[in-house]
């Protein structure tokens, strides 16, 4: 213990001895010391770290993930600077477990805890004694509870931090996350400082937007952002499988899942970028199969993907690219989400009028602007497309994206509208099998957007052939899987 916890213990101690155990704040004066003698003030898991043991167990836990496995071997094999890793992707892509697997190769304690919705800064940096009910923060709770100082303490959902009247407890996590701070972490409860350095925070979050620009700059980005339908095939059978036949009690000779009904539940009952519904259909058929060995109807069961409709009932998705597409005025457009990535129709349709711009679809200020821009464009390059100025004047153009009851925003469809507009106006199909995103410009530029990769995954996972990208967007190429980019 250092020398102001024991000087206050000692202090705290001389207060119990003239006080009536009787008195309400003795219990209060004695749970304090508790959590001052059995916090692990000097206790620490040794770091015995062999990389080639850390390879075997990320590589054993995880398949793909290369750019993130060879950071976190980075950050293991230099342990003298001590970065905040912060995994950012959609749900069910392995944030979580990442962090298990890195306390299982560091052989450190592993805690948990989840920052969705804590609104009060003091649940972070803990009440002041004078409250009735007091409490350290929930970080020098989970200290105590690993009984280490030294922990793998992952922050689930730090874009999910609230502010209320209670205070911001965003700015409250700055001192735990910052190196030159965290060192001398003072939580008010304690009243004296807590060595949080030798700690290693792992946050997880599904956006950076909402998370303080002061918090983010002290934190290092990896991103996650889905598995292609290759990947979530290795992981339905190297993983996922396994699971769900331990979890139903079967053995792997009574329930057999072809390969061909596993990329048939990706392709036709999930569109994700994770893998956690694609977990849960499984262990929907799993659960089927024994209920048949169950009842005493079958010994084993082989699942094809012609046996999956009475399990799971009809297919929920249908490659809709080319029914869509099949008349003038539509094109494909893509768009990013914080659970991945989406294909995006746009529709466009001219009725009698006087000119106007009409948009439905429950588009955002700047998705309206796009349109805006995209109709002036397609007006300023009328004549060189073969359109006649003349329609603009005694008709009114209709853009609409389905999906009505969802909010859609942001410039990257911009192109996609262009495209739909000019398809309309000069009566020409767009290719039912190519979809594109770019921000448009009243130039005719297209300008780069983000999300490159899972747009790109997006477009996999719908059938889509041919992605259209700007091209200053070329560099983010090297982070699209291989198996996508053919």
């Amino acid at each position: 213990m250092p020398k102001e916890a024991e000087d206050q213990a000692k202090k705290e101690l001389k207060r119990l001895e003239r006080m009536p155990e009787a008195s309400p704040e003795y219990g209060m004066i004695r749970a304090y010391l508790d959590w001052l003698i059995e916090l692990p003030w000097s206790k620490l898991d040794p770091d015995n770290i062999d990389i080639a043991e850390a390879r075997r167990i990320l590589d054993e836990d995880h398949y793909g993930l290369p750019k993130v496995k060879r950071r976190i071997l980075e950050y293991l094999a230099v342990r003298k600077v001590n970065p905040i890793l912060c995994f950012v992707g959609p749900p069910g892509v392995g944030k979580t477990s990442l962090g298990q697997s890195i306390a299982r190769a560091t052989g450190r304690k592993f805690v948990r805890l989840s920052l969705g919705g804590v609104h009060d800064e003091a649940e972070i940096r803990g009440h002041r004694r004078t409250y009735i009910g007091a409490l350290p923060g929930n970080i020098i709770q989970s200290i105590r509870k690993a009984g280490t100082r030294n922990p793998v303490m992952m922050l689930d959902e730090v874009d999910k931090l609230g502010v209320g009247f209670h205070g911001d407890p965003s700015s409250a996590l700055l001192e735990v996350l910052d190196p030159e701070q965290n060192g001398t972490f003072r939580d008010n409860y304690l009243g004296v400082a807590f060595d949080l350095s030798r700690v290693m925070f792992i946050p997880t979050a599904n956006v950076l937007d909402t998370i303080l620009g002061p918090v983010r700059d002290r934190m290092e980005i990896i991103e996650i952002p889905g598995y292609t339908e290759d990947e979530k095939l290795e992981i339905a059978k190297r993983y996922l499988l396994k699971r769900q036949l331990d979890a139903t009690g079967l053995k792997p000779e009574q329930c057999e899942i072809t390969e061909d009904a596993v990329r048939t539940i990706i392709r036709d009952y999930t569109r994700e970028a994770g893998v956690r519904n694609l977990e849960r259909l499984i262990g929907a058929v799993c659960r089927h199969v024994a209920m048949r060995v169950a009842e005493g109807s079958v010994e084993r069961m082989r699942i094809d993907s012609a046996a999956l409709a009475p399990i799971l009932g009809p297919r929920r998705f249908e490659n809709e690219v080319a029914m869509r597409t099949s008349v003038p005025g539509v094109a494909t457009g893509l768009a990013w989400t914080p659970t991945g990535g989406n294909i995006l129709f746009i529709e466009a349709t001219r009725v009698p009028g006087r000119g106007k711009l009409i948009l439905t679809g429950q588009l955002g200020d700047v998705m309206k602007e796009s349109a805006q821009a995209a109709l002036t464009l397609v007006k300023a390059r009328a004549p060189g497309l073969g359109i006649d100025l003349g329609l603009f004047e005694k008709s009114d153009v209709h853009i609409h994206v389905p999906a009505g009851a969802i909010p859609k925003d942001g410039p990257s469809a911009g192109v996609a509208m262009f495209a739909a507009l000019v398809s309309l106006l000069t009566g020409r199909t767009a290719r039912s099998d190519t979809a594109m995103t770019g921000e448009i410009s009243l130039r005719g530029l297209v300008l780069p957007i983000g999300g490159v990769k899972e747009k790109v995954l997006a477009a996999t996972r719908a059938g889509i052939a041919t992605v259209l990208l700007p091209a200053r967007n070329q560099k983010d190429l090297e982070d699209v899987p291989e198996a996508a980019r053919k």
